[in-house]
């Protein structure tokens, strides 16, 4: 159980996607394979490295399914977009937690982008290798690298591990996914 667990935030992370700051409409990425190299920073972690297979409805999906949340989740919402840039600033509230983030995305959806996310969290369940409060901050580079290797369906994660899994064969996770 905790190992799903555990694959199924990796693959959230991966995506970009887990972050309250990221309860509105992202783009979709361009079609195909994509690495994400996730850098928690100040945690004496390795950077992760995963390659993620998506088309534009597995993207949308996970984008709706596995996003940070919606609105009623969040009593502060402010996005900035500039060119290439968009800065999003919010307040939101999952499982008793309430998160208050600030992240910029830089770059293109079509080739490469960045995704840079402070948070503080104060309150809520616990959850395995988050700190209970206290503040985050990650780092993704993510790069589009072809056409998905013969074999991949929309939707794998190949992990670090070598191992696969498919966002679409896991459990729903709830919309309101705690950071």
């Amino acid at each position: 159980m905790v190992h799903r667990f555990v694959a199924a935030w990796a693959v959230i992370c991966a995506a970009g996607f887990a972050v309250p700051a990221f309860a509105f409409d992202m783009p979709t990425r361009k079609p195909g394979l994509w690495e994400l190299k996730m850098e928690f920073v100040g945690r004496h972690l390795p950077i992760r490295e995963m390659k993620h297979c998506v088309d534009a409805a597995t993207d949308k999906l996970m984008n709706s399914s596995f996003g940070g949340g919606s609105q009623q989740n969040c009593s502060q919402q402010k996005v900035n977009r500039f060119g290439n840039t968009t800065t999003i600033d919010s307040v939101c509230t999952f499982n008793g937690a309430t998160v208050t983030s600030h992240a910029v995305v830089t770059g293109s959806f079509d080739d490469a982008y960045t995704v840079d996310v402070s948070s503080t969290r104060e309150g809520g369940r616990p959850i395995p290798g988050l700190p209970a409060k206290g503040a985050s901050h990650m780092k993704i580079a993510a790069k589009w690298l072809g056409r998905c290797q013969a074999g991949q369906r929309p939707g794998d994660i190949i992990m670090p591990n070598g191992m696969t899994v498919n966002v679409l064969a896991m459990p729903r996770l709830p919309t309101s996914a705690p950071h």
